[in-house]
């Protein structure tokens, strides 16, 4: 699925609420929900630009090694399952 804002505009969304700005006028202007700037809030809320990457950075870290993990597993398995069957 294709984002349509960055890491670093939400951010910037969530700085120019935080100046000032209501909810209701910025999600106009940008054109996204109020569900929305709620959620990333919530995700993003007081990071910054470089916080936000390294999230990013380390999520993706986190999924590549859960799928070795399971690759692993999965072998693991398999070769029990072969040595089962030759006794």
């Amino acid at each position: 699925m294709k984002k349509r804002y960055s890491e670093e505009q939400i951010i910037g969304f969530l700085k120019e609420a935080e100046a000032g700005v209501p909810v209701k006028e910025l999600c106009r202007r940008h054109g996204f929900s109020e569900a929305s700037y709620y959620l990333w809030r919530s995700k993003f809320g007081g990071m910054d630009v470089s916080d936000a990457k390294r999230l990013k950075a380390l999520e993706a870290e986190n999924a590549r090694l859960k799928r070795l993990l399971a690759e692993s597993m999965l072998e693991n398995e398999v070769t029990r399952e072969a040595l089962r069957k030759k006794w």
